[in-house]
């Protein structure tokens, strides 16, 4: 019988409840595994007890993102964690937009501010200011040019916290088709969902989003799917990945463009996809062996 972790994060005030959870454990069950759910930070956790740590939940991780890394480090050396430590490593930080777009992937353009550096904000465009290490929309706004003492303030609170600030521009085929997440798990596409604008004009960078506002099911396109899998094919070291999401959003040409791919701790949404529920269990345990 193989013995899973399915790792998550202690519950808050902060932290979205993992509906997936529970169904998730109870189907790996039925399929004869033993599937126990645990906090990533249980100092009581044996993790070399474990066939396999599956980080599901972990959704407290950007705040507390070294000792995070180094709990992922230590927890690879004592059993088989997914995604591998040096996935989550490169993936915690959004500067891999960076390696995508030199890797000839279309990604939205991005410009990083680390504390000390100037604020060079747009003035011609609509733009996003949000961390490179986060999730949820936590500390992400959209403004206008004429917004820009607001949005200094912002990267000021962000810098004071030691935190790296992107700014994208506001990418307008987010109003139009939203946003799309196709996701991938045992390396094969398992199902698509799209939804709306997270950020709305005018909404304070440090008041609480929705992080999935009117999520639905999708059928991704064959453009899409290819700039996806052109994503997942750029990660560095070819890893062996069990899972993914990648993010979508249209650019001006219309044409896909990588948002964000989540290699650490995306949300699956099997409640909006309860067929893939097994799929995602007949990968689960081949990756447990």
């Amino acid at each position: 019988m193989s013995r899973i972790a399915l790792v998550t994060c202690r519950p808050g005030p902060e932290v979205s409840v993992d509906r997936d959870l529970p169904g998730l454990r109870d189907a790996l069950a039925c399929a004869g595994a033993d599937a126990v759910v645990v906090a990533w930070d249980d100092p009581r956790v044996r993790w070399n007890e474990f066939d396999l740590a599956l980080i599901r939940s972990t959704w407290d991780y950007s705040w507390r993102a070294a000792e995070f890394l180094a709990w992922a480090q230590e927890c690879g050396k004592a059993t088989r964690l997914a995604n591998p430590a040096d996935v989550v490593r490169w993936n915690a930080d959004k500067r891999y937009l960076g390696d995508l777009a030199a890797a000839g992937v279309p990604t939205v353009p991005t410009r990083y501010l680390g504390p000390g550096d100037p604020a060079d904000l747009p003035g011609d465009r609509e733009y996003v200011v949000k961390p490179a290490s986060g999730a949820g929309a936590r500390f992400a706004a959209r403004y206008t040019p004429g917004e820009r003492e607001a949005a200094v303030r912002h990267l000021a609170r962000m810098h004071a916290e030691g935190l790296t600030a992107m700014v994208q521009p506001y990418v307008r085929g987010i109003d139009a088709r939203g946003e799309r997440a196709l996701q991938f798990f045992g390396g094969r596409l398992l199902h698509a969902s799209r939804k709306a604008a997270v950020l709305a004009p005018g909404t304070p960078y440090d008041e609480k989003k929705v992080a999935h506002p009117g999520l639905e099911a999708w059928t991704p396109t064959e453009a899409e799917l290819a700039v996806a899998e052109r994503a997942l094919a750029a990660v560095p070291g070819d890893p062996e990945l069990l899972y993914a999401r990648v993010d979508l959003v249209d650019g001006e040409d219309g044409g896909p463009l990588v948002m964000e791919l989540e290699l650490v701790e995306p949300n699956l949404f099997l409640f909006l996809h309860p067929g893939s529920t097994a799929r995602v269990v007949e990968a689960v345990l081949a990756a447990a062996g």
